[in-house]
């Protein structure tokens, strides 16, 4: 593990600390800071010639300064000569924009992987992307971690009587059915409709029988929580005991946690791919560490092992 060398951008320095905590070896050191005109300035101050190197960087707010950031740090180690240059982004923003689905309308999350190749990443460590092809969008090596087993686990430590497990809309389907079987739950699907371009849908049906049983709805992200409401309050509406609600990123933008703190959701389930700070951490909030899966991850990837038996039942 001595050619190892695990960094952090400003995003989420607490999630590389307890990473590099479960791989025993020290962060890399590093300045990453803006000067007075807005422009990012990167100094990797240690060795990383020939090195195996990761960078930790979530794609979380601010997102476009935590984009430049990696771009940048990653262009400073290739200049550095690492050996191999892994870029971990535990969240992947713009991963809705995967598809031209308007006229003269952008495919962000392609340029995104392309910036990201053309900075210096010779491979991408990621959790739970929005869009199964994104993966397609790289040249390069993708490993994308699922966060569905910590999830999993968690409730079943609960032992929730009659649960059904819910999607939240038809993409997100497979997961939540992989999230059934682990729970030995039956599975129900909102059907929904997404209002243009603003963050606002409209829940249409609910597919499969909720009626009298404790609801557990299942998304990769929240966002504004515009979304989870209309899905709680339709379960609420057919009669579900009560509901509880698990997703891989807490994005919690605008008004989200208003949103959760007012409706009739028990508990909100989350990792810490986006850090939970100061108005964001509620009673009603949980947050799963996904630094054990993704320090996993790392010392596989740096010493050749499988990705794919982490995940082998």
């Amino acid at each position: 593990m001595d050619e190892l060398k695990v960094f952090s951008g400003n995003t989420h320095p607490k999630l590389a600390q307890a990473v590099t905590e479960y791989l025993g070896i020290p962060l890399g050191k590093c300045e990453v800071f803006e000067f007075s005109n807005e422009n990012t300035f990167v100094r990797i101050l240690e060795n990383v010639r020939e090195r195996d190197v990761f960078v930790i960087q979530p794609f979380s707010s601010p997102v476009n300064k935590s984009l430049v950031e990696l771009l940048i740090m990653l262009d400073a180690l290739k200049r550095a000569s690492a050996q191999r240059v892994t870029a971990v982004v535990p969240y992947y923003s713009y991963g809705r924009t995967d598809k031209k689905d308007q006229p003269r309308v952008p495919i962000t999350a392609r340029l995104v992987a392309d910036l990201l190749t053309v900075a210096g990443a010779n491979r991408l460590l990621t959790v739970d992307l929005h869009a199964p092809q994104i993966q397609g969008f790289f040249n390069i090596p993708v490993d994308e971690l699922t966060a569905l087993n910590l999830l999993g686990s968690y409730f079943a430590g609960k032992n929730l009587k009659d649960l059904v497990v819910v999607a939240t809309d038809i993409g997100i389907t497979k997961r939540a059915r992989d999230l059934a079987a682990r729970l030995n739950a039956p599975l129900a699907i909102m059907e929904k409709r997404r209002l243009g371009n603003i963050d606002q849908t409209e829940t249409l049906n609910v597919i499969g029988e909720v009626e009298g049983k404790v609801a557990l709805t299942v998304d990769d992200e929240i966002d504004t929580g515009g979304s989870l409401v209309g899905v709680i309050s339709a379960l609420m509406e057919r009669k579900v005991k009560e509901v509880y609600s698990c997703c891989t990123h807490p994005v919690f933008s605008g008004s989200a946690i208003q949103r959760i703190a007012s409706c009739q959701v028990k508990e909100v389930v989350v990792t810490d791919t986006i850090p939970v700070t100061g108005k964001k951490k509620i009673d009603k909030i949980t947050v799963l560490s996904i630094a054990p899966l993704l320090g996993e991850a790392i010392r596989r990837i740096h010493t050749g092992q499988s990705i794919g038996a982490m995940f082998e039942q």
